[in-house]
């Protein structure tokens, strides 16, 4: 059986290390806090969320079969949860089991399968009765699918018969074991046979005598005990491994149901704790990428909304354009609207819902940050040396139908050299088929896509009011020759001739 929650047609190698890059795309997008609230501080369930997210799925109607189940799972909170929590009680009992037990000899194999198949059996029992309650409360394909097979391959005779098959591998009355001797008398053609099996009233009232070969092994022999322990061993080796491989087969069932439901399990974390913040969730469109897109309505960082008591959606339609530059005034909402696309992108690309209230964007091979650093004391280097070495390191794994954010690079240096190094990274990228977002206080490297490139680029700004204050929502507008550097004189305390008219509030996190 395969649970297929994820893929309608394969597993999900959960072994598999995160791909290269990750780190900087948990920590530039603040993914982290997004990962914590789907844990709840299970650590099962941040490192399962981690991988699934991170993964990217880059098929269409993969993630569309994903957004379904996990639609099902909103709808059906309680039944998700308790069927992880059978696959997670099967693991451990069978994991306490195997503990007390030795595998040194085929017998102690045979036993801990069975002790193991005896647990297994009791949350199968378990399962498919899950699944004949609820299986009508279901829609998706990978719910149904799961449910269903359940139903079919576990029906009454199954269990009745693998628990007839268990009671004789118990062997309540010993072994029963056959074997021939080969030309020097040694032992050949070991079989194991049923010594359950009842005689038939011929076979009982039979009166002439029989004769009968047998011997007794003294207590203290050791020898002669080891030497009937390897009888037994050659005996019952096929059926121990036979019963292992039973329950290995069982195990591994509940360890990709279990992984699976994590996600899903998780999701259902997040969606409960952006719900109670009253938050836009939606499932978005995906689309292919020979037809760029990212619209959205409403959209919003997810991270920032679930500590943030007030957090401003953006209204953006990038149909069609590769470039999208972003530029204004500081602290005005572009870090945050660059983080709230990079999340939405690997939530579209996860099969979860978003926070927003629309969204359609293509499906990318992969996605990847660039963000300025704080500035690193023990750097040997420079700033612009570190920047220019994760360029370059992105470059190598970077190639065509991938998407790349950066917020504020190559501002290390003055703007003119800052802007042509810009200038040149972002060509060569659009020439590669990549999509860029691109948040910038240059000028210089802003108008010169405005006038080279105008039709392929879109340009968004953050708009800042005569007194200081924002608005925190972006707005379709050329670069402005100006960073408002009169805003950060304030806020560290100086004037210029005159105080402003009104000091600007405390921002929300850019």
């Amino acid at each position: 059986m395969k649970a297929h929650l994820l893929y309608p047609d394969q597993d999900v190698d959960f072994a598999a290390d995160l791909p290269p890059g990750s780190a900087d795309l948990i920590q530039d997008l603040e993914l982290e806090t997004v990962l914590a609230a789907m844990a709840g501080g299970d650590k099962f369930l941040y490192e399962t969320s981690a991988k699934v997210i991170l993964a990217s799925v880059t098929d269409v109607a993969t993630i569309r079969y994903r957004q379904d189940v996990l639609s099902d799972c909103i709808a059906q909170p309680d039944v998700i949860r308790q069927m992880y929590g059978l696959a997670v009680a099967a693991l451990q009992e069978k994991r306490q089991i195997w503990g007390f037990l030795s595998a040194q000899y085929p017998a102690s194999i045979l036993s801990s399968a069975v002790s193991q198949l005896e647990v297994l059996i009791v949350r199968l029992r378990d399962l498919r009765q899950l699944a004949d309650d609820h299986a009508g409360k279901f829609q998706s394909e990978g719910v149904l699918s799961l449910l269903h097979t359940l139903q079919r391959e576990l029906d009454d005779d199954y269990f009745d018969t693998l628990a007839g098959h268990l009671r004789k591998l118990r062997f309540r009355n010993g072994e029963l074991i056959s074997a021939q001797l080969d030309r020097d008398n040694s032992g050949i053609s070991y079989v194991l046979r049923d010594g359950s099996a009842k005689r038939g009233w011929k076979e009982r009232v039979r009166i002439e005598p029989r004769s009968v070969y047998s011997f007794t092994i003294p207590p203290r022999d050791e020898a002669g005990g080891q030497a009937l322990q390897d009888l037994v061993s050659r005996g019952v080796n096929l059926v121990a491994n036979a019963a292992a491989q039973a329950a290995d087969h069982v195990s591994s069932f509940f360890t990709m149901l279990q992984a699976e439901l994590a996600f899903y399990v998780s999701c259902l974390n997040l969606h409960d704790q952006l719900t109670a913040r009253d938050q836009p969730l939606t499932f978005p469109v995906p689309v292919g990428w020979d037809s760029p897109e990212f619209t959205c309505t409403d959209l919003r960082d997810a991270s920032l909304a679930l500590h943030a008591e007030h957090v401003v959606g953006n209204d953006v339609s990038a149909a069609g354009r590769a470039l999208v530059i972003i530029t204004g005034a500081n602290s005005g909402g572009k870090s945050t609207f660059l983080r709230s696309v990079g999340l939405a992108q690997l939530m579209t690309q996860s099969g979860m819902f978003v926070t927003a209230g629309a969204l359609r964007a293509s499906v990318c091979r992969q996605i990847f940050t660039h963000f300025i650093r704080e500035e690193d004391t023990a750097m040997i280097s420079g700033r612009l040396d570190e920047e220019l070495s994760r360029m370059s390191a992105i470059a190598d794994r970077i190639g065509p139908r991938c998407l790349i954010l950066f917020n504020e690079s190559f501002a290390a240096t003055n703007e003119l050299e800052g802007s042509e190094i810009g200038r040149q990274v972002v060509r060569a990228l659009l020439e590669a088929d990549i999509r860029v977002f691109f948040v910038t206080h240059q000028f210089d490297f802003a108008d010169s896509f405005r006038r080279r490139l105008p039709g392929g680029t879109l340009f968004l700004r953050a708009p800042r009011h005569h007194d200081g204050t924002r608005t925190f929502k972006l707005i379709v507008a050329e670069p402005l020759p100006t960073s408002y550097g009169q805003d950060i004189y304030h806020r560290i305390g100086g004037w210029l001739g005159e105080e402003p008219a009104a000091a600007p509030g405390p921002p929300l996190k850019n």
